[in-house]
């Protein structure tokens, strides 16, 4: 019965605030949706203003557009302003930095995204505790109480494979969680995997879609049983109908979809009714935009995402990447939030290894080039089990010698690969201007 209180203190010793904030949250989803909305255009208005008065690179974008922070009042009103890409960002980078960074606390992170592309941002500490707030309240639509025994089986976005052994086991007691890494997935590796769930006996599952749906057909075509979870958290990727049903019936228990994007600072979660995904109001503006970058209540479009609480780094109206169907429904539990139906494209794939392993592609991404200067985009395919090809599109600052660390560090996970590393001008995108940085042709 320790769990939960060590749970909330492991969190309130690094952000005194957090049990004040999970609780606001919880009391937050079941109000109108009209007050919520209230809410968040209030937090837009100010951020507006900070922004205007202390991010040079809004200051001037606002006077360009010949526009004052009284014109964007409303979600609306968003539109008036231009969309935001990495890009832009990466080529005004200092431009992007408050006059207050100095006295903020704030965590330096870094994403490859949907899209492969390197990116850094800031996260202030606040938001950052805000998210996880979000995230049990979000986990707590399926029944979650803080403290409750979770496995995770995912890679370092989710936190798996980032912390010394010491700081791992440190992690794992006082959340009460334990975690199983998705690049790592032969068969002994999950036979490894089987002894822990059936020890530690989580009350649920958590990670990747396509590390949980490769588990749970291992478990089906093993025949193994193993302890039941009362749920599966599914996250980072599409879950498709097939996926949901293999995973469900491997698991025994019912299984709950996410969506999330920190650095935009949007999350949306899946309740026991499976209408939709609710989305989160309290740290983002989520948009949906049409071809015309018109916002749309129904239908399928580019996703965007304004934060409303990282002063640290402003995003307003980004470009996360990423497609969504929201639709104009109400959901049987009586929360009101808006639901996006089904997020479009996020899916990454597995690439197997000679010795019969898999590595999640996220590997590539996570400990390849989120430790590598010079890297302005990659793609990984694996044409063979044997033969793994990296086209790089690189700056003049990369230092060629880092190509022998990253064989390295792919022969890591398979000594057998045959890796080539392949320098372009450009890696060829799809009609909708986007590509996949794994690609598996076996």
């Amino acid at each position: 019965m320790l769990h939960k209180p060590l749970f909330v203190l492991a969190h309130q010793t690094q952000y005194p605030k957090f049990h004040s904030t999970y609780k606001n949250v919880v009391k937050n989803q079941w109000k109108p949706y009209d007050e919520q909305k209230v809410q968040q255009e209030k937090q837009l208005r100010h951020m507006i203003s900070f922004a205007y008065e202390n991010v040079p690179y809004y200051h001037r974008l606002f006077k360009e557009l010949n526009l004052s922070p009284e014109d964007i009042r409303t979600i609306e009103d968003l539109e008036k302003l231009p969309i935001l890409t990495k890009d832009i960002i990466k080529s005004n980078w200092e431009d992007f930095k408050p006059a207050t960074l100095s006295s903020m606390k704030y965590y330096e992170q870094a994403t490859g995204g949907s899209t492969g592309t390197p990116f850094k941002y800031r996260l202030l500490k606040s938001d950052r505790f805000l998210s996880a707030a979000l995230l049990y309240r979000g986990w707590g639509y399926a029944g979650y109480e803080l403290g409750d025994k979770m496995a995770f089986l995912a890679g370092s976005s989710l936190g798996v494979g980032t912390k010394s052994v010491l700081d791992k086991k440190i992690h794992e007691v006082t959340r009460n969680i334990r975690k199983l890494s998705s690049f790592d997935m032969g068969e002994n590796d999950m036979k490894q995997y089987n002894d822990i769930l059936n020890s530690f006996q989580p009350k649920s599952i958590r990670g990747y879609v396509s590390s949980i749906y490769f588990y749970a057909k291992w478990l089906q075509e093993n025949d193994i049983k193993i302890h039941n979870p009362d749920y599966v958290f599914t996250t980072a990727e599409k879950l498709l109908p097939h996926m949901r049903e293999t995973i469900g019936n491997a698991f025994e228990c019912d299984v709950f979809d996410a969506y999330g994007l920190n650095d935009g600072g949007l999350g949306a979660y899946e309740c026991p009714e499976h209408n939709g995904l609710h989305i989160d109001i309290e740290r983002s503006i989520m948009e949906i935009v049409d071809d015309n970058e018109s916002q749309i209540d129904e239908g399928t479009g580019d996703i965007l995402a304004t934060s409303l609480n990282n002063y640290a780094m402003l995003f307003i109206r980004y470009q996360t990447g990423d497609m969504g169907h929201i639709i104009e429904d109400s959901c049987g539990c009586g929360r009101e939030s808006k639901l996006l139906k089904e997020v479009v494209g996020r899916q990454q794939d597995m690439l197997q290894t000679p010795e019969g392993k898999y590595v999640h592609g996220a590997f590539f991404n996570s400990y390849l080039f989120g430790n590598i200067n010079g890297v302005i985009e990659f793609q990984v395919i694996q044409k063979s089990l044997e033969k793994i090809v990296i086209k790089l599109v690189l700056s003049e600052d990369f230092d060629e010698k880092q190509l022998e660390s990253m064989l390295s560090i792919v022969k890591s996970k398979s000594q057998k690969w045959d890796v080539e590393f392949k320098l372009v001008d450009h890696i060829e995108r799809t009609k909708a201007g986007k590509y996949k940085f794994i690609v598996s042709e076996i």
